[in-house]
C-alpha cells in the first residue's frame, strides 16, 4: 500500500489503513497510478449542517420520557458525527481532489463519484475535462423510497453515481461476479431464467440502511454496504487497493476487506474517524487472509 508520508495522523486496521485531515495533501503524497479503484461520496453542498440525533434510553422508574406500556426511560443523547454542507464555489472544491484521482488510477481503474441531483451535472462537465468523454463509462441511479416527501413537487429518492474508467478500453470489469436480482415479471421468462434473476440495469434499487439495522453506525450519511460491495466486486480484484477520501462511516474499507480487498480511507473529521476505527478494528480473517495471498 502506498504511504502518505508527510500526511496527516494515519492508523493501521486489519485490512487498510485511515488518514485524519484535509484529502488534497494525502492525495499529492501518492504514487501515481498506485490505486485500482476509487469511490468518493463528497458533501452534496446541501447548504446544511449533515447531522443525527443519536440517543441511549435507559428504563427508568423516574424516567423522563413514556414508553410503550407506560414504562419511563431515562434518555442520554450521544455524540454524532457532523459535517458543514456549504460551499461558496463546490466544483472548484472538487475539481483538485478529481485531478489527483486521475493521477492515482493505475490505467485498468475506475473512479465513481456519489452526488445527487443539486451538482451532479456541472460535475459530470468537470470530470469530462479531466477523465477524457470517452472515459465516461454510466450514470448509475441509486434509488430508494424512504425518508420524507414533500407535498409540492415530486419527491427526491434517488441519488447519482458517475462512472469513469481511467482509459477509453481495459479497465476492470467483472461481469460474471455482478450479482444478479429479481426479475419484476419473472411470469414472462420461464422458471429457469426467473430462478437466476437478471443482472441490474443502470438503477439500482438498494434501501437506505435501516434506523434498527446493525449495520447502522449514527453517521449522518451513511451509505449501504451492499451498494459498496456491488461497486467494489465488479470494479477491482482481490488484493486491489481501493480508496475512499471522503471516507465517512467506512463503507468503503468494510466493502473492500469484506472482499479480499486493502483499502486506504481518509476524513478531516475526527469523530469519522474515530467511528471508522471502531467499526473497522476486529480482524476479519476470511478476507484479511485472501487479501494478502493476492487471489
Amino acid at each position: 500500500m502506498p504511504k502518505a508520508g508527510s500526511a496527516p495522523n494515519s492508523f493501521a486496521v486489519p485490512g487498510g489503513e485511515i488518514y485524519l485531515g484535509d484529502n488534497l495533501p494525502v492525495l499529492r503524497e501518492l504514487a501515481p497510478g498506485s490505486v485500482d479503484l476509487i469511490y468518493v461520496d463528497p458533501p452534496f453542498n446541501t447548504g446544511i449542517e449533515q447531522k443525527r440525533t443519536r440517543i441511549r434510553a435507559q428504563r427508568s422508574a423516574t424516567g423522563s420520557r413514556n414508553g410503550f406500556g407506560g414504562a419511563r426511560y431515562d434518555v442520554e443523547h450521544l455524540p454524532s458525527p457532523t459535517y458543514a454542507d456549504s460551499f461558496d464555489d463546490y466544483i472548484e472544491f472538487l475539481r483538485p481532489r478529481l485531478v489527483e484521482a486521475h493521477r492515482l488510477l493505475k490505467p485498468t481503474g475506475s473512479l465513481f463519484l456519489h452526488l445527487d441531483a443539486r451538482e451532479v451535472h456541472y460535475a459530470k462537465v468537470m470530470l469530462d475535462g479531466i477523465f477524457g468523454r470517452d472515459c465516461f463509462r454510466n450514470e448509475i441511479v441509486w434509488a430508494y423510497d424512504y425518508g420524507g416527501k414533500p407535498r409540492d413537487r415530486w419527491p427526491q429518492k434517488h441519488d447519482n453515481i458517475l462512472w469513469y474508467s481511467r482509459q477509453p478500453k481495459g479497465y476492470t470489469f467483472h461481469y460474471d461476479a455482478i450479482d444478479r436480482v429479481p426479475y419484476m415479471a419473472p411470469e414472462l421468462v420461464g422458471p429457469e431464467k426467473a430462478a437466476r434473476g437478471k443482472i441490474p440495469t443502470d438503477v439500482w434499487w438498494i434501501t437506505i440502511v435501516p434506523t434498527n439495522s446493525r449495520e447502522k453506525t449514527g453517521y449522518p450519511t451513511q451509505k449501504p454496504l451492499k451498494l459498496l460491495e456491488r461497486i467494489v466486486r465488479v470494479h477491482s480484484s482481490p488484493g486491489d487497493l481501493v480508496l475512499d477520501f471522503f471516507a465517512g462511516s467506512g463503507t468503503t474499507g468494510q466493502a473492500a476487506r469484506n472482499l479480499g480487498r486493502r483499502f486506504l480511507l481518509v476524513d478531516a473529521s475526527r469523530q469519522a474517524v474515530d467511528l471508522m476505527r471502531k467499526r473497522l478494528a476486529a480482524a476479519h480473517p476470511a478476507a484479511d487472509a485472501h487479501a494478502s495471498s493476492g487471489r
